[in-house]
């Protein structure tokens, strides 16, 4: 039986051999034919499959969103669209973190910019505005 092995095939996938058992437990990766030995070998089409998944989490979706692309591609009657409105799904979703980020970022510059960086911590501007920002 030709194919690759485990380490071969998270090797050329760029992850790592626990990573494919993972995507195998959670239904990502079909599971993969054994040779007589029990071994699992490998097609291609598994290396294809891995980076896109890689790919995909660089780009911020999630291991379910992923899943859920790979069940679009595949169903009968599913289209481009359906591809796309969750790919603009994902966009709003990084326009919203990076609002927050962006919220934290300027909170920060406002108690940092009262802050000498002299004295003793426990006179700290910044801690100090961290305490008023727990009671409030």
């Amino acid at each position: 039986m030709e194919g690759l092995t485990t380490a071969q095939l998270a090797q050329e996938g760029g992850v790592n051999v626990e990573t494919i058992r993972y995507y195998e437990r959670n239904g990502l990766l079909p599971k993969a034919p054994r040779t007589a030995s029990g071994y699992r070998r490998f097609s291609v089409e598994y290396v294809t499959r891995l980076r896109f998944i890689r790919h995909a989490q660089e780009l911020g979706f999630t291991l379910k969103d992923i899943k859920e692309l790979l069940a679009i591609r595949v169903k009968p009657g599913s289209s481009c669209s359906d591809v796309r409105r969750k790919a603009e799904s994902k966009i709003a979703d990084i326009d919203e973190r990076i609002r927050q980020l962006q919220a934290i970022r300027e909170g920060l510059h406002q108690i940092t910019a009262t802050c000498s960086g002299q004295g003793p911590a426990t006179n700290c501007s910044i801690l100090e505005a961290l305490i008023r920002q727990e009671e409030s």
